[in-house]
């Protein structure tokens, strides 16, 4: 159902070395790209992840409440990929665990301080 989300970014530059790193661990590519914006995914006919300076030219900001959530296979995938991300700049907002209900997951803030994270069901506890 989903197509695509969208991140602000007030610097593109950083924000593509940054996603870069995690498109790489997660097997994406970039695979749309302009002097605004950046696209990354697995294939065009799957939901991409695109970083964009803001069209209304006024400064990105963090959406109170928003989160992007990036699937995983398993937990050692969503231990992985959150370790990737902490070296690549990112700030904990949640470490990797159990959250109850079979659901496992990991919280990060992007160097913009959008809200990420990984997860992955597992057997219902």
């Amino acid at each position: 159902m989903i197509g695509y989300v969208t991140l602000g970014t007030n610097d593109l530059g950083r924000a593509a070395a940054f996603y870069d790193g995690l498109a790489k661990a997660m097997n994406a590519t970039r695979l749309m790209e302009t002097d605004r914006f950046i696209g990354w995914g697995r294939g065009t006919d799957q939901p991409l992840l695109m970083v964009f300076i803001p069209y209304d030219e006024q400064p990105a900001t963090v959406g109170n409440g928003v989160m992007v959530a990036l699937q995983a296979e398993n937990p050692a995938e969503v231990d992985r990929l959150f370790a990737r991300v902490m070296e690549l700049g990112a700030t904990s907002d949640g470490d990797p665990g159990a959250r109850g209900g079979g659901f496992y997951g990991a919280y990060f803030r992007d160097l913009d301080g959008n809200k990420l994270n990984f997860f992955c069901f597992t057997a219902a506890e």
